[in-house]
Formats: C-alpha cells, sequence, structure tokens
C-alpha cells in the first residue's frame, strides 16, 4: 500500500509577496497538495489564496491541528490520527501553522511523531523561520543558544527571569539567549530589559523579518536605554540577549 508523504510548509512571516521569501519547490508542494492540518484555518486559507492555486480553495481539504495543552502532553490522539488519514490513504498531506516553520516555536510537533511511528514520510521544506533568521543576523553566539518562549507577564516574575538568563549567558560560554513577546507588549519587555540587565550585556533586537520594515540592531544594553521602545509596539520581534 502506497502511504502519503507528510510535507512541513513554512508559512510568511507577514504579507509580503511568497516568492519574495519562499522557493519555487516549497510553492510547487503548497500548490498542488489538497489536504492540510493547519494551526488556524483563516490565517491558513489566506496564505494559499496568495500562492495562486489552480482550484478554489473551498475544494481544499483544511483541518485544524488538535490543541496542545502546556505540559505539552497530547489533548486527543484520535484527532492526531484522524488527521494523517489521507497519508494512509496514499495522499500527500501538508502542515501549516500561522507564520514560519511548523514545529519551531509553532504547532506540528505532535503529528510530526505519530507521523514517524506510522510509517510516514516527513518532509521539511525551505522557508523562514523568524528564530533562525534572528540569530543569523545578531552577531552572537550561533554555535550554543536556547529558545525560551514567552516570558513571565509579572514584572517582578520578568525581571528575575530576565536575571537569570543572563547569568545562564555567561555560565554557558556566553550562549545566546531568544525569546520572544505578544507584539502589544514588546515595548513593556524592552523597557524592563533596559532596567534589569547590565548595560554590557549585549541584546539584539529583530522586528518584521522579510518584511519591507524589517529591523536587526544589537547593541550593548547601555545604548538601548536611549531608544524609543514604542517604536517596536504591535511588530513581530525576536529578542536575543548574550551577557
Amino acid at each position: 500500500m502506497t502511504i502519503g508523504i507528510l510535507y512541513l510548509v513554512p508559512n510568511l512571516l507577514g504579507a509580503i509577496a511568497p516568492e519574495t521569501v519562499l522557493p519555487a519547490q516549497t510553492l510547487d508542494v503548497a500548490r498542488r497538495l489538497t489536504h492540510w492540518a493547519v494551526e488556524t484555518p483563516k490565517p491558513a486559507r489566506a496564505f494559499l489564496k496568495t500562492l495562486g492555486l489552480s482550484r478554489p480553495i473551498a475544494e481544499l481539504d483544511i483541518r485544524p491541528l488538535p490543541s496542545l495543552p502546556p505540559d505539552g502532553s497530547v489533548e486527543d490522539p484520535e484527532a492526531l490520527a484522524a488527521l494523517l488519514a489521507p497519508c494512509m490513504a496514499g495522499v500527500d498531506l501538508g502542515i501549516l501553522t500561522d507564520a514560519g516553520c511548523p514545529g519551531v516555536a509553532d504547532p506540528g510537533a505532535p503529528l510530526v511523531a505519530l507521523a514517524h511511528r506510522r510509517g510516514i514520510t516527513v518532509k521539511p521544506l525551505v522557508g523562514p523561520s523568524s528564530l533562525l533568521l534572528a540569530l543569523m543576523a545578531a552577531g552572537m553566539n550561533g554555535q550554543r543558544f536556547t529558545f525560551h518562549g514567552y516570558l513571565p507577564i509579572a514584572e517582578d516574575a520578568r525581571a528575575q527571569t530576565l536575571r537569570r538568563l543572563e547569568q545562564e549567558s555567561l555560565q554557558q560560554q556566553r550562549a545566546t539567549q531568544i525569546f520572544i513577546e505578544t507584539p502589544y507588549r514588546n515595548a513593556a519587555l524592552l523597557t524592563a530589559i533596559t532596567r534589569v540587565l547590565h548595560p554590557d550585556s549585549r541584546l539584539c533586537v529583530a522586528a518584521d523579518l522579510t518584511l519591507p520594515s524589517e529591523s536587526v540592531i544589537t547593541r550593548p544594553i547601555r545604548e538601548w536605554r536611549t531608544i524609543n521602545a514604542t517604536s517596536y509596539q504591535k511588530r513581530p520581534t525576536i529578542f536575543l540577549l548574550q551577557g
């Protein structure tokens, strides 16, 4: 019995022509796939619409990935298995998240893990990953780095976490510490960073990656204290710290 392939399809990081950031092979695969497992159906349809598909989007089978509990356990194993039914029937399936690469700071890993257990071939496609693009452009340690996701919102807990990350960077051969924030809280996080961390530590703020408004700046904390933090408000941003 022929088994379909599970493709991990990178999404755009913002409103931009797909051809400017996605290679031809990724576009070709995305345009021919008829079955999708997606983070959120509405953004997925918006992305697929930009590809100039040869068939109406309404004819595509687009189903949401099960939500993942905070502890990382699989909430609905049966739902994951159902999503892989096209592959088991010989039809290729694509995973698509709202932005960037599936499984990298985004949903998709549980479905990929189940695909491996079922003997389904998994093919990652080339496309933008905000984390890697930011790390490439930061001028920081690319041999040792850790992604921490979102930091605590509460002021005291956030300050404590920032100090801990700064110390971990120093203790691990200046390993790069990477984290993110909900865009509307970027200014608050940047302000907290400049207040809490040592003036000689380095911070890279990478915003709007791959977009015309892209900005990647690495400076010591002392210099960030003179920057208007509100300029990063409501912009998708990656923060990279090196003690």
